[in-house]
C-alpha cells in the first residue's frame, strides 16, 4: 500500500488531507482512483488507513479507516550525532541509519574533520538530506521521519547529545567499555550516538565527552570505517532493544 507522511495540521478527527509533490504522486504517478487506499504516517508515529474521497494534483483528501501505532518504529528514541565525513558519506549515513532507527540525524564539525560545509550551502544539503530520509522512511515503513539538523560545532553537539538517557561517544582509544556493556537491560527513553569522522575523535575531545557524562563506547576489536560505525552501533541497539 502506498504510503506517506503528513503534519499534523492536515489530520482532523476523520480527514486526512495530502499536498504538493505527495498529491501530484497519487494522481499522476500512481493514477489512483477515488476508493482506493493509502497509509498515512503522522509525526507522533500514528499509521492511519486512509480511503481517497478526493483526488487532484494539488491536494488529494480521505478518510480514516484506521489508526494504529506505526510498527515500524522502533521502542527506543534514537539520536545520531556525526562528524562530517568526506564525500557523498553522509547521504548513505543518513539514508541506512533511517532503515536502522535513528529518530534524528545531526552532523557536527570536530578536530579530525576533513570536509568543512561552506556556509552558503548548508541549508540547501540539509534539505536534500531531509528528502534522502524521507525517501528511506518510505521505503522502510517507518512510522516518522527522522529529522536532519543544521551541523553543529563540537561544544554544541555535546550540549545536545548529553541531555539522552543514555549518551554514548564512540571511541577506538583507551578507557572505553564494550557497547554490550554500556546498554541496560532496560531500554532507556533517549539514547544518543557520537560518532567520528575518517580520524576518529582526538584524546582530548574523548575527555571533553567523558566529563560531560558520556560513556565512551567500544565498537570492538576493528577499526571501522566512518560511514560504517554509525549503523554498526544502530544495528546494535535494534538487536539489543527491538529484535
Amino acid at each position: 500500500m502506498p504510503r506517506f507522511f503528513v503534519g499534523d495540521s492536515a489530520v482532523t478527527e476523520n480527514a486526512v488531507a495530502v499536498c504538493g509533490a505527495d498529491a501530484r504522486h497519487i494522481a499522476r504517478s500512481l493514477r489512483m482512483a477515488v476508493g482506493e487506499t493509502v497509509t498515512v504516517c503522522t509525526p507522533s508515529g500514528r499509521e492511519l488507513d486512509v480511503r481517497l474521497t478526493r483526488i487532484r494534483d494539488d491536494l488529494c483528501e480521505g478518510e480514516i479507516l484506521a489508526s494504529r501505532k506505526a510498527a515500524g518504529e522502533p521502542p527506543v528514541s534514537i539520536a545520531l550525532y556525526v562528524a562530517y565525513p568526506k564525500g557523498d558519506k553522509l547521504e548513505t549515513v543518513v539514508q541506512k541509519a533511517t532503515e536502522l532507527g535513528a529518530t534524528s540525524i545531526t552532523p557536527f564539525q570536530s578536530a579530525f574533520v576533513v570536509r568543512k560545509p561552506r556556509p552558503e550551502k548548508i541549508a540547501a544539503e540539509t534539505e536534500r538530506l531531509g528528502r534522502i530520509a524521507a525517501e528511506a522512511a518510505k521505503q522502510c515503513r517507518r512510522g516518522a521521519i527522522p529529522t536532519v539538523n543544521p551541523p553543529l560545532t563540537f561544544s554544541s553537539m555535546l550540549d545536545a547529545a548529553k541531555t539522552a538517557d543514555l549518551p554514548l561517544f564512540c571511541y577506538e582509544g583507551a578507557g572505553t567499555v564494550p557497547l554490550p556493556a554500556a546498554l541496560p537491560d532496560a531500554p532507556p527513553k533517549t539514547v544518543s550516538v557520537v560518532v567520528g569522522s575518517e580520524g576518529g575523535f582526538s584524546e582530548g575531545e574523548a575527555m571533553e565527552a567523558e566529563s560531560a557524562g558520556f560513556v565512551l563506547a567500544g565498537l570492538g576489536k576493528r577499526i571501522l570505517r566512518c560511514e560504517t560505525a554509525p549503523l554498526f552501533a544502530l544495528a546494535c541497539l535494534s538487536f539489543r532493544y527491538e529484535l
